[in-house]
């Protein structure tokens, strides 16, 4: 069986065109594309999610072909109705007289009710009538070895969904037009509903009843409420019904796996959706043939190839999502599953930050940007859910790194401001979470971080808890050099670096600190900024520390050049920027070592970039790389603290 995947046409983007001769806006390829297949071989399938346009795009290749199209449509018949199918193909095939020739397409149109039967039709057919062409159109392909299968693809561009809308929403109401914000709210509505066409037209017939501004805040929020009365199928005059299709079609167990990873919003790998999805009557072990089983039907999209060397991942479409959390609410499971949901966020912060710890940042980055998504729609939703304070705070401070050294201290703040006043005063979390949100608006409200400070620095003492005492008097000097004070600032990274232990669980190294003491001191004591900087060079780990390696280095050549010592500053320079290039992208320091580098070159004493200390904003194009290859981590939730056991149990059963 071989497959390929048609994703529309390659319109120019931001220009709206004209529709094709098929009468299908933005599908200029695909009927094409489907005619040569059916040219070459003679079966053909069309497959694709619920309301993709399967069966119009179908219908434009058969009318463009030479054939006598033999129409049968499969939504007329049920799985339990045996032979119910082969009955109206041969009474199909008799209406059009004779044996089929060369010239007979048999289209089976949206066979998913009766998909098992459809197969052995199928394979009957094309052994006893050797002239017949079948074009087949389903949710998933047969199966068939002599198959070929065409995935098709929503619109891929948005000037073609907005082009539909637009001419949809002018059937509805007559003379309907939309510029500017209206325009922007029609873009978004598209964006909202994946490009999905029958979605769109229904969105489109809503242009009667509500503005599109208002329809778009809608549908950013929940789609499966949309209907209308223009589709000739009755399951598609709405979207619940025609996603409600999909879901009649899956056995119970899958139903369930639907519903409860309905409340993931990005993708996941099968060991997130085994620890969200098991238990209540589905085995762990079961989740990931039932996850194929919905990649399959469309509900899931894969991220990357299921078959490919590296764990899939996968994406549950927007409509599919918000059907399964209706039924999550109502099978009352909504909360476990949000509280796993969380859980899982949790330990991949705790598993992110002990790779950070022990050396593997490479691996540590590339895991929080595949768990981006997820992790920054948990945050934002923890706002309204206070019973998830304690773990949304978890979650933040275990991503220190992310905030301070990929340029997003904002949002690390925001979140931690907002966490801090529902946790408890005492707990370890809470005194990291304050230093941490002091050192992230440093800069910003340094009067802020004076408090939080405050705050800290008691119970890191009575604790005894000498990483915080360092990291605390860390902060203390990033506010000094931000009021101009170098030498304050100095004692302040001096008394950092000899308080951290050499290898923290939590937050910075002291080569950071050191690294820090060094640029502060350059202007006032040479001799002890150079001591500083080889001392932050030489500290234990610091060659399995890409972020202080850099800081060390920069620290390094830095001082060298202040001082005079021209070609060893260039050497020691040039050197670390071509290491960046191999090792941990950190935002700032490409900006800071090309500056540096620049400076040499120029004789130009130039300033210190202490935005490499400072949790500076991103730097455009470094930060939001995407890593070259997999974290190769799997986030084992089932023997943490954060496991399965750290949650409520299901309880429904898969038991009828």
């Amino acid at each position: 069986m071989n497959v390929w995947t048609c994703v529309g046409c390659s319109a120019m983007p931001g220009r709206y065109h004209g529709e094709p001769a098929e009468g299908l806006i933005g599908r200029a390829r695909e009927p094409a594309v489907l005619e040569g297949l059916l040219a070459e071989h003679r079966l053909v399938t069309v497959t694709g999610r619920a309301g993709v346009g399967k069966s119009r795009t179908a219908a434009a290749a058969g009318a463009r072909g030479p054939w006598r199209v033999v129409h049968v449509h499969g939504q007329g018949y049920r799985a339990g109705t045996p032979g119910a199918l082969a009955a109206a193909v041969r009474r199909a095939l008799t209406r059009v007289g004779g044996p089929p020739s060369g010239d007979t397409l048999l289209f089976l149109d949206d066979v998913d009710p009766v998909h098992q039967e459809a197969v052995g039709v199928v394979q009957r057919l094309l052994g006893a009538m050797p002239g017949l062409r079948v074009l087949v159109t389903s949710r998933q392909a047969l199966g068939l070895g002599e198959e070929r299968v065409l995935r098709l693809a929503p619109l891929p561009h948005l000037p073609a969904a907005v082009e539909l809308f637009l001419r949809r929403a002018e059937d509805t109401v007559r003379g309907f037009r939309a510029e500017g914000a209206d325009l922007r709210a029609v873009e978004a509505i598209c964006r909202s509903l994946e490009g999905v066409p029958l979605a769109i037209e229904l969105a489109a017939e809503q242009v009667a009843l509500q503005p599109v501004r208002d329809l778009a805040a809608v549908l950013d929020v929940h789609q499966c409420w949309l209907r209308g009365e223009r589709p000739a199928l009755r399951r598609h005059r709405s979207l619940r019904a025609t996603v409600g299709a999909s879901y009649a079609l899956c056995e119970r167990e899958a139903r369930i796996v639907w519903d409860r990873a309905s409340v993931l919003a990005g993708a996941f790998n099968e060991s997130t959706a085994a620890f969200l999805c098991g238990g209540g009557g589905v085995e762990p072990q079961r989740v990931p043939s039932l996850l194929a089983r919905l990649a399959a039907i469309h509900v899931l999209e894969p991220v990357r190839d299921p078959g490919g060397p590296r764990p899939p991942r996968y994406r549950m479409t927007r409509a599919a999502r918000d059907f399964g959390a209706e039924r999550l609410r109502a099978a009352g499971e909504c909360e476990t599953a949000l509280e796993r949901r969380a859980a899982h966020c949790r330990q991949v912060a705790e598993t992110a930050r002990n790779l950070w710890a022990t050396g593997l940042q490479s691996q540590a980055l590339a895991l929080v940007e595949e768990e981006q998504e997820e992790l920054t729609a948990v945050l934002r939703q923890s706002a309204n859910r206070p019973d998830q304070a304690g773990t949304a705070l978890e979650t933040v401070v275990g991503l220190w790194f992310w905030w301070v050294v990929y340029g997003r201290a904002e949002e690390g703040r925001d979140h931690l401001l907002r966490l801090l006043p529902l946790c408890p005063a005492q707990g370890a979390v809470e005194l990291r979470g304050r230093w941490l949100a002091a050192w992230l608006g440093a800069d910003r409200d340094p009067q802020s971080a004076r408090a939080l400070l405050d705050q800290a620095w008691p119970q890191a003492v009575m604790t005894g808890d000498d990483a915080a005492v360092g990291h605390i008097a860390h902060v203390q000097g990033l506010i000094a050099l931000h009021e101009g004070d170098p030498r304050g600032a100095a004692e302040h990274f001096a008394e950092a670096a000899r308080t951290i232990p050499p290898r923290p669980a939590h937050g910075p190294a002291p080569a950071v600190s050191l690294a820090a003491q060094a640029v502060a001191q350059a202007a006032l004591a040479p001799g002890a900024a150079r001591r500083a900087a080889r001392r932050a060079a030489a500290q234990p780990g610091v060659r399995d520390d890409d972020w202080a390696t850099l800081l060390a280095r920069y620290a390094l050549a830095y001082v060298d050049h202040h001082h005079g010592r021209r070609d060893r500053a260039l050497r020691r320079a040039r050197r670390a920027l071509a290491a960046q290039d191999n090792a941990l992208a950190v935002p700032q320091g490409y900006e800071a070592l090309r500056a540096l580098v620049a400076g040499i070159e120029a004789g130009t004493p130039g300033r210190p970039r202490y935005a490499l200390w400072r949790c500076g904003e991103t730097v455009p194009g470094r930060a939001q790389r995407v890593p070259a290859v997999d974290s190769g981590i799997g986030v084992n939730m089932g023997g943490s603290s954060s496991g399965v056991s750290a949650v409520g149990p299901y309880t429904q059963s898969v038991k009828e």
